[in-house]
């Protein structure tokens, strides 16, 4: 597979082509593929998504004077799975990541957290070939750009703050979350996550991350709460 392209198109060309390489494998094409000599990507996803939050963290730290949760709700806002997802169209991640057969037909949402998760491990692989500083400029030119929307659009303001900002108003509590189920291949996982008040179980919702069931759970409470 030829690279060079999308690396053209994020500005940013590899020492050692093998940490691109194997932030593109994703898990189900090593079932397929055996002989592929490259590990699949969920390590570089782990280290990604570390960086790409300190980067983000680091940002707005220096950048906005606004208290902590405010903060912290538009970084959830900027490194959540639909947007990391979004981004990545706009250099065609979608071309280059390598799946099983199968799960290169699916088109709907498994693949969004296929290429958000895609996205974090190109930032960590990023970051093994030279370090912080050019992980720092990728963010800046494909995430950080979103964040004046996110603010003005107020889209930070997602089901799972929202019924915090309430549970905390109305009865003085900070919700949790709890998986209380999880079924399927890992490639392909599900969830189902209770959002607690202490220890009155509130609401359920169901997804394919821990981060979308909890928050369709934090939805489905705030109906149940008429909040």
């Amino acid at each position: 597979m030829d690279i060079s392209p999308l690396e053209q198109k994020i500005g940013y060309s590899f020492s050692n082509k093998d940490h691109l390489l194997t932030a593109l494998t994703h898990r189900s094409y090593l079932n397929e593929n055996p002989k592929w000599p490259l590990d699949h990507n969920e390590r570089l996803e782990f280290l990604g998504d570390a960086v790409l939050e300190l980067v983000v963290t680091e940002f707005l730290f220096n950048n906005y004077p606004n208290p902590e949760g405010e903060l912290t709700n538009w970084r959830a806002a900027l490194v959540n799975a639909v947007i990391l997802s979004k981004i990545s169209n706009e250099f065609d991640l979608n071309e280059y990541v390598l799946l099983s057969r199968g799960e290169a037909k699916d088109t709907g949402r498994a693949r969004q957290y296929i290429l958000a998760n895609a996205f974090e491990s190109l930032i960590g692989a990023i970051y093994l070939d030279s370090g912080y500083e050019p992980c720092k400029e990728f963010i800046a030119r494909f995430v950080l750009k979103e964040l004046p929307e996110i603010i003005s659009q107020k889209l930070y303001r997602d089901a799972k703050s929202l019924f915090q900002e309430k549970a905390q108003e109305k009865v003085g509590i900070t919700p949790t979350y709890e998986v209380v189920d999880e079924w399927g291949p890992d490639h392909a996982r599900n969830f189902k996550v209770g959002v607690f008040l202490e220890k009155e179980l509130i609401a359920e919702g169901e997804g394919p991350s821990k981060q979308e069931a909890q928050q369709k759970a934090a939805d489905e409470g705030l109906k149940k709460k008429n909040w």
